[in-house]
């Protein structure tokens, strides 16, 4: 049976602790959900950070389709106290990218919200709470959805006045806490509406596989992230 030295255990542990361990919390958008050639943003970020030529810093990706804030908010602390690789160890960095699932409507346009606005602020002002009192946090905002395309799963309709609300506020409450917040949603409504819809998939909610290289484009291109790089 082969054993490892004891030198080359401490060669493992002193790499692991030179690279930072991130966790990605969110929905969809963290998952890569509409990317089947590179898994989404958060994938393509892990795998250049993975290359063995340039070794970079541990990324787990905790996206789940679906997730509403309410529902990261329940896993925040679970994830994090298991993602920390060494005994005792904990992440040293949350990305955390959720909020576009609780400004749907349903049933029509005019429905009610998925999560009432007034519930909304309190759960993300919650999440981003709890979430800095464990580690430094980011945050990466929605991208808009294509309008024409709603409803979504013959349910649920997005629109850009409730995304930009909902995504306002998010942003507001990072700035009042120093979480960096990349506003998705403006960048990409200031490339055009051709430009979005070219980046986004059938559904017209999630991005695209050129959608997703160019998300990862903008977070590469954020300051707090091209620190890290």
């Amino acid at each position: 049976m082969q054993t490892i030295s004891a030198a080359r255990t401490r060669a493992i542990e002193q790499r692991l602790r030179s690279s930072l361990k991130v966790i990605a919390l969110g929905d969809s958008l963290i998952y890569g959900y509409g990317d089947p050639e590179g898994g989404g943003w958060v994938e393509r970020l892990r795998r250049q950070w993975m290359a063995a030529e340039q070794p970079g810093h541990i990324l787990y990706n905790l996206g789940i389709r679906g997730d509403r804030v309410f529902q990261v908010s329940e896993r925040l602390e679970h994830e994090f106290r298991n993602r920390g690789e060494l005994r005792n160890q904990v992440p040293d960095l949350i990305i955390l990218s959720v909020g576009v699932n609780d400004s749907a409507r349903l049933g029509r346009p005019n429905g009610r919200l998925f999560t009432e606005f007034e519930t909304f602020q309190e759960q993300v002002t919650n999440l981003l709470e709890r979430s800095r009192l464990l580690c430094p946090v980011l945050f990466v905002g929605m991208a808009p959805v294509d309008e024409t395309k709603m409803p979504f799963l013959d349910c649920l309709y997005f629109n850009h006045q409730d995304q930009y609300r909902y995504k306002e506020f998010t942003k507001q409450a990072c700035q009042a806490r120093q979480i960096p917040y990349l506003d998705i949603f403006d960048l990409w409504v200031k490339r055009g509406d051709a430009w979005v819809r070219s980046r986004l998939n059938p559904d017209g909610l999630h991005p695209n596989t050129q959608g997703y290289k160019a998300l990862l484009q903008d977070v590469l291109d954020w300051e707090p992230i091209a620190q890290l790089v």
